[in-house]
């Protein structure tokens, strides 16, 4: 009998777990071996975590990394439209702003599974499905390797709402696209095309979701076949305007969305990690992960202490004003809050309720 390392039997709710059998060079199911799969199943939400995820997480990271039987994991949501959007703004808004202390204790559930991640025994697959943005972006870039649909988008966006980018995405985002590109993307939060992430080194493939008249084509919403424009500018990636955007919807509108490919992609890469020594994949995984641990280790734990504090200010603020905002404003009036604050008016509700979209 096979001693268990699992530190309990896990039950899942609020994600899903599952073991899909590999599949060798032919496609056909490999006897005994598996990848498991984990999904994030909360679609009406964009897949955001509720504490109860995270927890989830963690023990299927964890299962699976222990399980012999499985060679790969495959981390993703459910539907097309995201990955994963960060952390549940809804719980945000209603039980943590305001409540330092129950949120430091919630940051170190996120730590560990970013952590959990970051010490799979297994490559870790990120699947990419839909937007990874936000503490989406951090746990995907976790990820040894990411596959995209392209329509993804990735990005940040915590200065926007109340937050900084401290859940991984100011450790491991210069390493993937140099210093002065996660430097505008952890402030200005504007998203990145699936096809900006590929030409910046942040994914490993990407392909196409959109199924027209039988076929798949790339996203007709980006520039995917030109690299500059006529004024030298490059706009690979970039998102069209005018004329190009009217007529990319209209082709969107007579197509649907298809992952076929993505999951064809995924299952290519999966089988590609079946065909290696598993001690010598091991080790080099742990090698290379620890230039992001180096950063992600001597950070982590001060970054928890001031994302808790912060719940008592800009955090507050912030992710109230997007729960509860109107759909079409969501963010406080930062001009007020920066008039409030030069001011010298302390931070208190009335500062609140006077820079939030209610109050507009």
């Amino acid at each position: 009998m096979l001693a268990s390392h699992n530190l309990t039997e896990n039950t899942y709710s609020e994600i899903l777990f599952e073991k899909r059998p590999c599949r060798d060079l032919s496609g056909n199911p490999v006897e005994g071996l598996f990848n498991a799969w984990i999904i994030l199943n909360n679609p009406q939400q964009y897949n955001s975590y509720t504490t109860g995820a995270v927890k989830e997480v963690i023990l299927a990271m964890r299962e699976a990394s222990n399980d012999r039987s499985v060679v790969a994991v495959v981390f993703t949501g459910v539907g097309d439209k995201a990955f994963c959007t960060g952390g549940n703004t809804k719980e945000y808004a209603e039980y943590y702003a305001g409540n330092p202390q129950e949120y430091k204790q919630y940051m170190r559930l996120f730590n560990d599974m970013v952590s959990s991640i970051l010490m799979n025994d297994k490559p870790v697959v990120c699947r990419v499905n839909g937007m990874r943005i936000g503490g989406g972006q951090e746990i995907g870039m976790a990820c040894d390797f990411s596959i995209a649909q392209d329509f993804a988008r990735f990005g940040q966006a915590g200065p926007k709402h109340g937050s900084a980018p401290d859940g991984g995405s100011t450790d491991f985002l210069p390493l993937f696209v140099g210093i002065e590109n996660a430097m505008f993307s952890c402030t200005v939060c504007d998203p990145w095309s699936a096809y900006e992430a590929i030409r910046g080194g942040l994914v490993t493939e990407v392909v196409p979701a959109l199924r027209v008249n039988g076929e798949f084509i790339p996203n007709p919403l980006v520039y995917t076949d030109q690299w500059v424009n006529s004024k030298g500018q490059i706009v690979y990636g970039k998102m069209k305007t005018g004329e190009d955007l009217a007529k990319g919807k209209e082709l969107m509108k007579s197509g649907e969305m298809d992952l076929a490919m993505l999951d064809q992609a995924v299952e290519r890469f999966c089988t590609k990690l079946l065909y290696l020594m598993p001690n010598c994949l091991s080790k080099t995984l742990n090698s290379l992960r620890k230039h992001k641990l180096e950063h992600w280790d001597r950070n982590k734990e001060s970054n928890r202490d001031w994302l808790a504090l912060n719940m008592m200010t800009e955090g507050k603020a912030g992710f109230r004003a997007f729960n509860d905002g109107p759909k079409d404003k969501r963010e406080v009036d930062f001009i007020k809050l920066r008039q409030l604050l030069a001011e010298g008016h302390e931070w208190n509700d009335e500062l609140i309720r006077a820079v939030s979209p209610q109050c507009q």
